[in-house]
C-alpha cells in the first residue's frame, strides 16, 4: 500500500514524527519561549495577529490555521482574521497593531534597497511600544521562526493539538 493511500485511509498525517521524540528538551524550550513572550507588555491578540502574518509570509499552512483558530477562540471577528493577509488597507486594526504587522513584514521580507527595519519604522514602533514591548515583539516573532523549519519540513497536521499533530 502506498504512503498516499495510507494517508487517505487514516486522514492527513505529518511527514515526520513528533520532534519531541528526538529533541526531548523541545517542550521545555517552547514553554520558556512562551513565558518570555507572554509577559503582558503586548496584548495577546497583537502577538497572535503577528504570528498569523508570519505564517502568511513564510507559507506555513500550519501556522496560519493554528493562529487563525487561536484568534477565533479569543472572539476575534472573522474580518480581522482574514484581513491580516492584506492588513495594509484593512480598516480593522489599531495603529499599534498595524506597526506590529509592519514590523513582521519588514523583518521577514528581504529588502534589496536597504535595511529591513528603517529608522522611520523603528520610530513608529517606539511610538507605540516601550523597550520591553519591542523586545517582546521580537521574541514573539523569533518564537514562531524557531518552529518554522519544523512545520515546513515535517508538515504537522493543522488544527490538531500540539503533540497530536505529528505522526507516530
Amino acid at each position: 500500500m502506498s504512503a498516499s493511500s495510507v494517508a487517505e485511509q487514516d486522514g492527513p498525517q505529518s511527514r515526520l514524527p513528533n520532534p519531541a521524540r528526538f529533541v526531548p528538551e523541545l517542550p521545555e524550550i517552547a514553554v520558556a519561549m512562551s513565558k518570555a513572550v507572554e509577559n503582558g507588555s503586548i496584548p495577546q491578540t497583537t502577538i497572535t495577529l503577528v504570528q498569523l502574518r508570519l505564517g502568511h509570509l513564510v507559507g506555513s499552512t500550519y501556522h496560519v490555521v493554528q493562529q487563525s483558530a487561536t484568534l477565533r477562540e479569543a472572539g476575534e471577528p472573522e474580518e480581522r482574521i482574514t484581513a491580516v493577509a492584506t492588513w495594509q488597507d484593512a480598516p480593522w486594526f489599531t495603529d499599534a497593531e498595524r506597526v506590529a504587522l509592519e514590523l513582521v513584514d519588514a523583518m521577514l521580507t528581504p529588502n534589496p534597497f536597504g535595511e529591513r527595519v528603517s529608522d522611520e519604522l523603528y520610530a513608529k514602533a517606539s511610538g507605540h511600544y516601550d523597550d520591553k514591548a519591542l523586545h517582546t515583539l521580537c521574541m514573539a516573532i523569533g518564537r514562531s521562526c524557531f518552529f518554522v523549519p519544523l512545520t515546513l519540513l515535517g508538515k504537522p497536521v493543522p488544527g490538531r493539538e500540539p503533540g497530536e499533530n505529528w505522526r507516530e
